[in-house]
């Protein structure tokens, strides 16, 4: 038992809500997992865990301590990382990183796993979670988050993937063959509009810019709104109306004419695309070397060529 297990067992328990599962992860028998759990909850002075012969669940202590043993772990994890981390490392330890639903599933999780396989890891653990809600680096179980706009937390680390990606008015050709094109910004009104909802906030005002610094902002409405990035694309391949996407996303869709840009001559809302972490101590060389794999990706994305 290294200094860290009291922590590690208790983020594991706390996670698969069992002492039982999580001495086994840990190759503990469950006395001695219990007894550790014991001896943290003396040392700290208050119950973690709410035990019963059905279920285990943290107690209001519990929840306050969580993010701070999962801080904890991780700080001594990177320590450690740093001590013996030389500019040739490879990618390795367990990486946890939250992804974007849409550019996550069609191109990020393959361009990780790529370049994972070029460093030849030995012990890397990839553990990818896909969403668009914005995770917390401090709260979750997640050490990195790939995520469009700004960072939203000024102690966010940010390394850009895609700093000129704009989002870009499109639709199916069956669409525009059934409704014809808009014109101008106003004529979004309308348009069957597929619009995005992130947690509370519905992306229902579109914003655009001209050339010439002109610029124009729309009310959409439309019987269609998703949480998922990805979905919105889909109902745009589906015909069922238009999509105001990031180019990234619809690179692809847009090259192979399964999608069309409409407005030529707006230019949509910036969506740089950056990669995320709490603290630069966790940016290793490695880490940088895989966002700058990412960065040319997206770069040849965006320019319709696909690195392969």
């Amino acid at each position: 038992m290294n200094r860290l297990s009291p922590l590690q067992l208790f983020l594991a328990a706390a996670e698969a809500g069992s002492f039982s599962a999580a001495a086994r992860r840990l190759d503990l028998g469950p006395v001695q997992a219990s007894a550790t759990i014991a001896r943290l909850e003396r040392e700290l002075g208050v119950r973690l865990f709410e035990r019963s012969t059905r279920r285990l669940r943290l107690t209001e202590a519990g929840e306050r301590w969580l993010p701070h043993a999962r801080q904890l772990v991780a700080a001594w994890e990177d320590g450690r990382a740093a001590l013996s981390e030389g500019a040739d490392r490879p990618l390795s330890g367990h990486l946890r990183v939250s992804l974007p639903s849409d550019i996550g599933r069609q191109h990020l999780w393959r361009w990780i796993e790529e370049f994972a396989a070029t460093e030849s890891p030995v012990d890397l653990r990839l553990e990818l979670r896909l969403s668009d809600r914005l995770a917390d680096l401090v709260q979750e179980p997640v050490d990195y988050s790939v995520r469009y706009g700004e960072p939203p937390d000024s102690s966010l680390i940010a390394l850009p993937l895609a700093p000129d990606n704009r989002r870009v008015l499109c639709a199916s050709p069956a669409y525009v063959a059934r409704r014809g094109c808009p014109q101008t910004p106003a004529e979004l009104r309308d348009h069957e509009c597929l619009r995005f909802v992130l947690g509370e906030s519905l992306h229902g005002r579109w914003r655009f810019e001209t050339a010439q610094g002109g610029a124009s902002a729309v009310e959409v409405t439309g019987n269609r709104v998703a949480d998922d990035g990805g979905l919105v694309r889909e109902w745009a391949l589906a015909g069922l109306g238009i999509a105001y996407k990031s180019r990234l996303d619809v690179a692809t869709d847009l090259a192979a004419g399964r999608l069309v840009a409409l407005l030529p001559d707006w230019i949509g809302e910036p969506a740089p695309l950056h990669w995320m972490s709490v603290g630069r101590h966790r940016l290793t060389p490695a880490l940088r070397r895989l966002a700058a794999s990412i960065q040319a990706r997206c770069a040849a994305l965006a320019a319709g060529r696909q690195q392969r």
